[in-house]
């Protein structure tokens, strides 16, 4: 078991924290039930056992080896003896596969071995091992599990490969303006101090540029400084939430997240209903996946509402931050009396509309960040130009008079 420090509200709304043991976060959310209390922010202290969280591709890899070996009828003790030997395995992955190894030797299921590891493995993956070991299809599950992580590493692969040419853009604009500041304007210092008046842009570019040569250090110290506090604050429930809540609905970058939010959680929760876990359980491992505490923290309404005899679907109607796609699905599968296929289906569709709408958002920031730089770059150099300009103006009507 694991420690937990934990934040709660009970029945009236007051805030309620302190430390409880419990195998996983699911069980931490029902015995804080039990207690009339609801969860709002947890921190697991982990055990001794515990290891650094494995990357989608790496518990990807992990399934599909593992449940390759098993449908070929080689035994689990051998086939994670194999696995902890593969030579693609990190320092960190074989010591940790070793550490489940020694631990189904001494008689432990898998699923069991996996969640002495602290948080290794994903809870998803845990609860469905468990599911496995109770059906006996372990192999059909670690390549289903595969499958799934697999997807999910690729969604995360092009969310950081989108992100990659704008991040550039973003570096060139901040660059070419410190160029801009602190070598070229300089150069015209001289000449503009000998000029009756200036242009009010070219007073605020000269005005930045001489703010950046004589308090750089303060500057740095201040982003330093800012840094530092959002840093300390981001992981504070309050903020998170709020900034949670904020990502679902900006005009762009909403409706991206709530794909992918969706795609996430539908991917989830059809793997868990397939292996048979009851909609309850389903429901509760599939919330901690979604990756958005303000969605997340709406998922006791669903399970109180499908406890009480209502429908999933009405129950996800309600969740604000999810595409509306799911629900209607859902809806369909549950009146048809096939929900299992059709959570596969709209898991898969999902996972294509956030690919889609991701392609759509890094059209259009590219051209976005290159007008930002456009009208950057040339702002300044008119306020550069303009009292040069205009000083030969003077100079020119002068000759004349």
């Amino acid at each position: 078991m694991a420690l937990y420090k934990y934040k709660a509200r009970d029945k009236d709304g007051r805030r309620v924290s302190g430390k409880m043991e419990a195998v996983d976060e699911i069980q931490l959310h029902n015995k804080l039930r039990e207690k009339d209390l609801f969860l709002v922010y947890y921190d697991r202290k982990g055990n001794s056992g515990s290891m650094k969280r494995l990357k989608s591709k790496q518990t990807a890899e992990f399934c599909r080896s593992v449940g390759t070996l098993l449908a070929a009828g080689v035994s689990l003790v051998r086939a994670l003896s194999i696995v902890s030997k593969e030579e693609t395995n990190t320092p960190e992955q074989m010591k940790l596969y070793e550490a489940v190894l020694r631990s189904v030797r001494q008689g432990n299921p898998m699923s069991e071995a996996m969640q002495e590891q602290g948080d290794a493995f994903p809870v998803l993956l845990i609860y469905m091992a468990r599911s496995a070991e109770a059906g006996g299809n372990m192999d059909k599950v670690m390549l289903r599990m595969a499958d799934h992580f697999e997807k999910d590493a690729r969604l995360k692969s092009k969310v950081i490969s989108s992100m990659i040419y704008p991040c550039i853009l973003a570096v060139l604009i901040v660059a070419v303006m410190l160029i801009i500041f602190t070598f070229v304007i300089p150069q015209f210092e001289s000449l503009f101090e000998r000029m009756d008046s200036l242009p009010l842009s070219t007073r605020i570019v000269m005005g930045f540029s001489d703010g950046l040569k004589a308090y750089w250090i303060q500057i740095l110290l201040v982003l330093f400084f800012c840094v530092v506090l959002l840093s300390f604050i981001k992981n504070r429930p309050a903020v998170k939430l709020w900034w949670d809540r904020l990502k679902v609905h900006l005009p762009v970058f909403g409706k991206l997240l709530k794909s992918i939010y969706t795609a996430r959680f539908g991917r989830t929760l059809s793997s868990l209903y397939a292996a048979g876990l009851p909609i309850i359980t389903a429901l509760q491992v599939s919330r901690s996946t979604v990756g958005n505490s303000y969605i997340e923290s709406q998922f006791d309404k669903v399970i109180s509402l499908v406890r009480a005899g209502g429908t999933l679907s009405d129950g996800l109607d309600q969740v604000d931050g999810f595409n509306r796609k799911l629900a209607a699905s859902i809806r369909v599968g549950e009146e048809t009396g096939s929900l299992d296929s059709m959570l596969d289906s709209i898991a898969d569709t999902l996972d294509y509309e956030a690919e889609q709408a991701m392609n759509r958002m890094v059209t259009f920031i590219e051209p976005a960040m290159l007008v930002v730089m456009a009208v950057i770059v040339g702002f300044m150099i008119i306020s550069v130009i303009q009292p040069i300009y205009g000083s030969y103006n003077a100079i020119e009507y002068s000759a004349y008079e």
